[in-house]
Formats: structure tokens, C-alpha cells, sequence
């Protein structure tokens, strides 16, 4: 062990020795710390000073042992390590972002104990965690997740390498504006200088973080939650146009943000929006609409509403 550590280090350093190995003798502490057996004493006394119970006996059974009750050590966190616990903390219990349960009180602790530059980006997290819990909640790497706080804190553009569900990986430099958590997903809403546009990005599906040594600034105002969701549904392969007879009022209700942009149009409403999966989009989102709609784009969409529909009509027919 160095010997420019500081009596209160080799004081927590006997703690740890004594907490894995009860039983230790003076000697035997001395010799793991490098030190005398009068000073392994010493470092022994100051536990008891901060009130650690240390209890020590003679014989062949004897050496030292921590009684009951004793406090748990100061606990070291990497800014990997605290950002993965409250990334995990914060997915599977939403309302710990709060702080009004006892899990919310206990990562409050957690967040205030951590160093400055760590504690800071795990404040973070917990406010951009307005979430709202979903099944289907997937957990981002809490790595990756730190460098992206990290570029939003710094206001510093970042190249990120995503995969797509197909597998395939791509590269785009984004300014990244913040982190927000919606139906238990986390997106990285950001301004693409690939695509020179509003775009986000599943955290989940991003392997990689480069730092360009670029500053930005965000858009004056920004409310990150509703541009967002205003955005969901918007930027991927395959258009969609929905139309319903009904006034937005009614239908709202019914959409979810990634569908799209719900507008008013004459006496009804349209939903236009955009999907890389027009089969999930018809199955999961628009099968479950309880009125009547029109879907005119784009053909991919179509396709997979006449796909449905023969579906579910050869499950009803007649076969006598």
C-alpha cells in the first residue's frame, strides 16, 4: 500500500479489512496496511472515535470484529456506475424521479452524495425523466447515456453512431438539446446537420459518443417534451395520412405521439405522419381505433391496412 495515504484512508482501509476478513488480528492488520502494529492499532481507535463499533478479543479465536448497528463506509461511485443507477432507477419506477416514495427519497441521497461533476449529471437525469411507464420500457446504456448528459450540460455537438432495427449502423452529427423519457423510452431530441432537421434518436439504439469540440446553443425556449412529441412521428421511411370524420377533440384521445401530428381539416381532422413499420402501424395503432377512418398515403400504409383486413375477414368467413 503507498505510504502517502492519509490516517482517515488507512482508517477506511482497516474498516474494509475487518468488515471481509472478521476475526483479523493487530498483526495481520498491520501487515495488509504496511504499517506497524502500534499504528494499525491507532487507525483501529479512529473508527471507534467516529463511532464504528469495533470489538476485539484474545485468544485463538480472538482479533477484531464489528459489533452491531456499524455504519456502512463511504460508498465510491465511477460516473458510469452512478448514472447506470439512476438510469435504472429512474426506468423501472418513473415516480422515483419525484422523490415522494421512499425509492424517490433514497436516490435523492444517492444524487446528493455523489461528487459535483457526477452528481450533477444524475440531477439531470431525474429531470428529464417526466415519463410515463410503458411495458415495453427498454434501458439504454448508461454509459452512452452519460456521455449524451454530458455533450447537453457542455451544450457541445456530438457525432453518434446508431443501429437501425434491421442492424444496420449509421453515423449523423447532432447538437444535442436534451434527454427526454416518454412511455418508458429514452430519445435524444436533437438538430441532425446530416439531415438539417429536428430528430430523435431511441438513447438505447446509440452505440457511440464522439465529442467534436463544437459548441451550439438550443432554441430560445425550448420545451424538449413537446417538441419531442411533436416530432415522434415525423422523419422515418414511409409516410402516413390518416383521416377521420370527427372533430381532433374526439379523436386526440386516441392518438399517441409517434403516430403523428393530428390537424384540424374542414369538418374532421387528418393525422400525417411516418412510420418504418407500416405493418405495426396498422395492427398495433390504427386496429385499435374504436371509430371510422380513411387511410389515403402513403401506399406502404395501404397495403398493410388491405393486408389486415383479408386477415380478419378469411378469420370470420363461412366455410360450410
Amino acid at each position: 500500500m503507498p505510504n502517502d495515504l492519509s490516517p482517515t484512508a488507512r482508517a477506511l482501509r482497516t474498516l474494509e479489512i475487518i468488515q471481509t476478513r472478521p476475526g483479523t488480528t493487530a498483526d495481520e492488520l498491520a501487515a495488509r496496511l504496511g504499517v506497524t502494529e502500534r499504528a494499525a492499532r491507532r487507525y483501529v481507535g479512529i473508527l471507534r472515535e467516529a463511532g464504528i463499533p469495533v470489538a476485539s478479543a484474545r485468544g485463538p479465536h480472538g482479533g477484531y470484529r464489528l459489533g452491531r448497528g456499524t455504519r456502512l463506509p463511504p460508498v465510491h461511485f465511477t460516473q458510469a456506475e452512478a448514472l447506470g443507477l439512476v438510469t435504472a432507477v429512474l426506468s423501472g419506477r418513473p415516480s422515483a424521479a419525484g422523490g415522494d416514495d421512499l425509492i424517490g427519497t433514497a436516490l435523492d441521497k444517492v444524487v446528493k452524495a455523489l461528487p459535483e461533476s457526477v452528481g450533477r449529471h444524475a440531477a439531470l437525469l431525474r429531470e428529464y425523466a417526466s415519463a410515463a411507464p410503458d411495458p415495453y420500457a427498454v434501458r439504454p446504456d448508461p454509459s452512452v447515456t452519460g456521455e449524451l448528459v454530458g455533450a447537453v450540460a457542455d451544450r457541445e455537438r456530438v457525432s453518434v453512431t446508431c443501429r437501425g432495427e434491421t442492424g444496420d449502423e449509421w453515423e449523423a452529427e447532432v447538437d444535442p438539446w436534451s434527454l427526454v423519457v416518454r412511455h418508458g423510452r429514452w430519445y435524444l431530441l436533437c438538430h441532425s446537420h446530416r439531415s438539417d432537421a429536428i430528430r430523435t434518436y431511441r438513447v438505447d439504439r446509440v452505440r457511440a459518443v464522439r465529442r467534436t469540440g463544437h459548441g451550439f446553443e438550443p432554441p430560445e425556449g425550448l420545451d424538449p417534451v413537446a417538441v419531442l412529441e411533436e416530432h415522434l412521428g415525423l422523419g422515418w421511411a414511409f409516410d402516413t395520412r390518416v383521416v377521420f370524420d370527427l372533430p381532433p377533440a374526439e379523436v386526440a384521445p386516441w392518438i399517441r405521439p409517434p403516430m403523428g401530428r393530428l390537424e384540424p381539416s374542414g369538418e374532421g381532422c387528418v393525422l400525417v405522419g411516418s412510420t418504418r413499420n407500416p405493418a405495426m402501424y396498422a395492427q398495433e395503432w390504427l386496429a385499435r381505433l374504436p371509430f371510422a377512418f380513411r387511410v389515403e398515403g402513403g401506399d406502404e400504409l395501404r397495403a398493410a391496412v388491405v393486408s389486415l383486413s383479408e386477415r380478419f375477414t378469411a378469420a370470420v368467413a363461412d366455410r360450410t
